[in-house]
This record gives C-alpha cells, structure tokens and sequence, in this order.
C-alpha cells in the first residue's frame, strides 16, 4: 500500500530535477513512508523530459506523463491526480523552493488529525515585491469570496486526502481555487501550516501580469459555476426577476402620472417621449431574457445531470 503520492509539475526545470527526486527520496526513507513520485511535465522545451527519463529508469518509485505542448499547471495537477494511488496527495513545485522536510509533517495532519487538505503557507516569502504584493491582494480578495481563511491559496506545496483529488477535475487555472472548489463538494475540513520558502536555485519564475489578472477571472467564473450549476435559474431568474420588476414598476409610474396630469389639467409629456420609458422597455426585455436563459439553462442541467455528479461518502449494507 502507498502511504504518499507525490505530484510535481514540471515546466523547464532540468537543473532541479535530480536533486528535488533526490532530495523527496532521502526524507521519504528516512521516514519510513512509502510513496510513488508523479512528475507531469507540461511540454517543456528544455531537457526537462530527458532528464525526467533518467531518473525514471534508474528510480522505480518515479512515475512520469509527459504533454505535446504546455497546458498550464491546473492540467499537469489533473493529470497527476489521475494516477495517484496514495492514501495522501502531496503537491510540490518543481523548482526546489519548497521543501521536501515538509512531507511527514502535512501527512500527519491528513492522515491523523483527518484534515481534507492541508495547505501551505509561505510566511517569509523568498520573492520580489513584484510577486508578493500582487499576491497578497489576491489571497486577501480570495479569503473574502470564499469564506476559507487561509493566507496563500496559492501555494504550491499542500496535502490532500485520495478521496479529495479524485472528486475534483481542475482545468485552466484553476489549481489556486482547489480549496475553494473542495469546501462545495463537501471537503470543508482545511488546515494551514507554515513552510519554509526556499530561494530560487535555478531558472527564472514563471509568474507575470497575465496570471495574476487571469487568476481573479477565474475566482468569478469558479464562484459561478460552483454555486450555480445545479440551479442556473436561482441566478438568471433572480436577476430577471428584479430587472422585469424594476421595469414595470417605472412603466407604471409614467402611466399614473399621466392619467393625474389629464385629470388636474396639466401638460404632461407623451409617455413614449419621456427617457424612462425607453429605460423601462429595456429593463422588461432584458428581464425577460434572463428569465428565458435561467429556464433553457435549467433544462439543460437537468437533462445533463448524472449520478455520478454527487460525491458519496460511504455506502453500508448496499447490494452491487
């Protein structure tokens, strides 16, 4: 039995390799944890994949998935979750900033204290200001979305039960909201613990401007789709509602007013001439139309929806 999966992606890091597979083999026997070590290189254009060979042929606890082309780490996480086999999912970064020692230390907490995840927290971060303000204000907007008061969702290093990885498929960005994403599929016990941060040894970093404003489109579209997919119309019909509402509520206002213009015998502009009435019109289509997108979308989850779409927790005395 496997007690540790270990999931690395890798993106050009052919320097690091042999000393982090190296490095995760000497704290795992020293332990006394058996593990297997996924690495998924998500088509790196460096040696990356040749050095990934070597080890493989001469460490049999070293599993790796190699992609065409670079699919972004939400992918290379997904994949490697695919394969993992141990009782705990350990993540780490390929780059050797964060550290191995941390392993025993978070499968404790998953396997004895019954934690769904554990996350990492780099307190004393070994980056640009560059890097870790942006973070700050996306860690301090995520916490405030989500409710999870952790202090970096985005760290690389954090510990799963099995159960927890293969309920969840993560895609595009995605791999910093895998907390978030567990609390609505109802693994709503998550820890924190601080890591060491290590510097970095070799290679550049792979953050920019792009990630950071992509991550925060993300956090939306994640909301979204996680509170909303199994009843679109609680959206869409709300939404509607009070746009139709609001609407005709003007519309009536306009005609009131008229109809007591007439009756006191003062000039009261046409009703089709007055800028609220042009404003009402528009909020009654376009409830209308959100009220029509909520039903079809209604349709469509329920003629789309499986049973498999739910997350069973057990099962006693049940004939197969």
């Amino acid at each position: 039995m496997i007690q540790v999966s270990i999931v690395i992606p890798v993106y050009n890091e052919e320097e690091s390799l042999p000393e982090l597979t190296s490095w995760v083999k000497e704290v795992m026997l020293r332990e006394g944890l058996s593990y297997e070590l996924i690495l998924v290189d998500d088509g790196s254009d460096d040696g990356s994949w040749k050095v990934i060979q070597e080890i493989c042929q001469s460490e049999k606890q070293v599993k790796a998935v190699g992609f065409f082309r670079n699919y972004g780490k939400s992918a290379a996480l997904d994949m490697g979750f695919a394969r993992a086999r141990g009782n705990v999912v350990v993540t780490l970064d390929a780059d050797l900033q964060d550290s191995p020692e941390e392993i025993p230390e978070l499968y404790a907490m998953v396997q004895d204290e019954g934690y769904h995840i554990v996350s990492g927290w780099k307190k004393k971060r070994k980056d640009p200001l560059t890097k870790t303000l942006p973070s700050r204000f996306f860690n301090f907007v995520t916490r405030l979305i989500s409710g999870i008061h952790l202090h970096d969702f985005n760290c690389g290093i954090k510990a799963y039960q099995l159960r927890v990885v293969k309920n969840l498929h993560i895609y595009g960005e995605m791999h910093r909201y895998i907390p978030l994403m567990a609390k609505w599929n109802g693994f709503g016990k998550i820890g924190e613990k601080v890591v060491t941060h290590q510097p970095r040894k070799y290679g550049t970093t792979k953050f920019g401007i792009e990630r950071f404003i992509n991550g925060f489109l993300d956090l939306i579209s994640v909301s979204f789709v996680n509170r909303y997919k199994r009843n679109p119309m609680h959206f869409f019909g709300t939404l509607g509602t009070l746009s139709f509402i609001t609407g005709f509520i003007i519309t009536i206002q306009l005609i009131v007013e008229k109809i007591q213009g007439l009756n006191k015998g003062i000039p009261v502009r046409e009703i089709t001439e007055q800028p609220l009435f042009f404003l009402a019109l528009v909020a009654v289509i376009v409830g209308i139309q959100l009220f029509l997108t909520g039903f079809l979308a209604e349709m469509m989850t329920s003629n789309n929806s499986r049973r498999t779409d739910y997350n069973i927790a057990e099962e006693l005395n049940m004939d197969h």
